[in-house]
This record gives structure tokens, C-alpha cells and sequence, in this order.
């Protein structure tokens, strides 16, 4: 969880995070057990009023810059507060690996 606690503490202190919630998804791939591989993200602020998508992933990605070289994927759902509330507190679900040797 070294790699999980360092992209949670770094969102936390340079973004005004309204709701958070990271997912260690690498279970679902085809890594070795206990890896930090894949993440997802959920995540929501008014950092991102105004902003489009390709904007608002460009803000997270520029906020872990270092942690993303230690990762192979994060998938990213990122809204406004409003947004968020419009979709009634629900981020959607992961679609299951389809790479490597996962599912044989």
C-alpha cells in the first residue's frame, strides 16, 4: 500500500478534495499478488469547475507526476461537486482485464 498511501496523501495536499476514493485494482490484472500496478480513482472538486476532460486529467496527472512512473494504469473519474451530485454519488464500475493471461 506504499504506492496507494502516496498517491492519496499527494491528491489530498495539492487538490481541494470535496470526495475521494482509491481503488487498488491490480487484483484484477495479471500481476504478481500484493502488486500496485492498477488503480482506480474517483474523484471530486471544485478544482474542476470549469475545466474540461482532457483539462481535468492533465491537473491529476501534473499532481502525480512522480507516481505515475511507478504505476502501469490509473483509471481516472473525475467531476464537480455538482456533477457528482447529479450522478447521485455513483462513479461506474471497472470492466474486467482482458490482457495477458488473466481469465485462462
Amino acid at each position: 500500500m506504499i504506492i496507494q498511501n502516496q498517491i492519496d496523501q499527494r491528491i489530498n495536499e495539492k487538490l481541494d478534495v470535496h470526495h475521494m476514493t482509491l481503488e487498488n485494482e491490480s487484483y484484477m490484472h495479471n500481476v504478481p499478488a500484493g502488486s500496485e500496478s492498477h488503480f482506480k480513482l474517483v474523484l471530486v472538486s471544485d478544482a474542476f469547475e470549469g475545466k474540461r476532460l482532457v483539462q481535468r486529467h492533465q491537473l491529476v496527472y501534473g499532481v502525480l507526476q512522480d507516481e505515475m512512473t511507478k504505476i502501469h494504469a490509473l483509471a481516472m473519474h473525475l467531476y464537480t461537486i455538482k456533477e457528482w451530485s447529479e450522478r447521485n454519488a455513483l462513479a461506474p464500475s471497472s470492466p474486467k482485464c482482458h490482457g495477458g493471461e488473466q481469465g485462462k
